[in-house]
């Protein structure tokens, strides 16, 4: 079964409040067996007009990866994001 990915790329106006979003879903992303497998604040962009932190999430599968995504405890996490900063993020099916 191809695995899952949460692909963000994350437009934050608040650090400190990032770092809360960070320590609110990181033991949600855990408890979906989730593994963050990038987190880079200054993506090098060859194409496009996409910017911010760039994360990729892989899960067993893009059913675990939805889901984690629309579980209570992420969406607790979310509302912190949310409040400060603008998100662009899919699910995304392995190969």
């Amino acid at each position: 079964m191809p695995k899952g990915y949460i692909v963000a790329n994350i437009r934050a106006r608040d650090r400190a409040e990032m770092q809360r979003f960070a320590e609110a879903s990181a033991p949600v992303i855990a408890e979906f067996g989730g593994r963050v497998l990038a987190r880079d604040p200054a993506p090098d962009i060859r194409e496009g007009e996409v910017t911010g932190i760039s994360v990729i999430v892989e899960f067993d599968d893009v059913e675990t990866a939805r889901r984690f995504y629309e579980s209570a405890g992420y969406t607790d996490a979310k509302a912190i994001r949310d409040a400060v900063a603008d998100t662009d993020l899919r699910t995304v099916e392995g190969v």
